[in-house]
């Protein structure tokens, strides 16, 4: 039998060790996210995490391994709101400092059920670029290029070389 840690990520709060469901996952790491940008922003974020659980090439088609919602949020590097770490020093916006809410739930339900935002079509990528306009590709590697803004952020959507990653 697989060690429960393969199926859900424990987190020790107060000497003891918390396990995250999917849907506690998505409610987290949107707040923490997109907490800001209102109900769209954080369905943008949602609908980004779910195309990566559910591509069905490149990169995200292994880290997802069949469709692992934790696999795709904690794959190192992908999202600051998993550190509590940033630039060694502690990161405070951290998934495990959220505190969801029902508008946080309800959003991970949509998209557990199957909903994207249209506007975010089939992106792979967000970033908050810190200033007015966004890149035309991200990521460095040229695998995704510019979709949409929506609020604060840049989505960009996979290439054709994107399937090669």
């Amino acid at each position: 039998m697989a060690p429960l840690s393969l199926f859900f990520h424990k987190m020790k709060v107060g000497g003891l060790f918390m396990a995250y469901s999917d849907r506690e996952l998505i409610a987290r790491i949107v707040q923490c996210e997109a907490g800001g940008e209102g109900e769209n922003g954080m369905k943008a974020v949602a609908s980004v995490v779910m195309n990566r659980v559910n591509v069905s090439t490149g990169e995200y088609a292994r880290v997802s391994q069949g469709g692992s919602i934790r696999n795709i949020i904690f794959q190192p590097g992908q999202f600051d709101c998993v550190r509590e770490t940033l630039r060694n020093q502690y990161n405070p916006q951290n998934i495990y400092n959220m505190t969801p809410t029902d508008v946080h739930y309800n959003i991970a339900d949509w998209a557990l059920s199957g909903n994207r935002l249209n506007e975010i079509g089939d992106c792979l990528w967000y970033l908050n670029p810190f200033r007015p306009s966004c890149g035309s590709t991200f990521p460095s590697n040229g695998s995704g290029t510019f979709h949409t803004r929506l609020g604060d952020h840049c989505f960009y959507r996979p290439t054709a070389s994107y399937s090669d990653t």
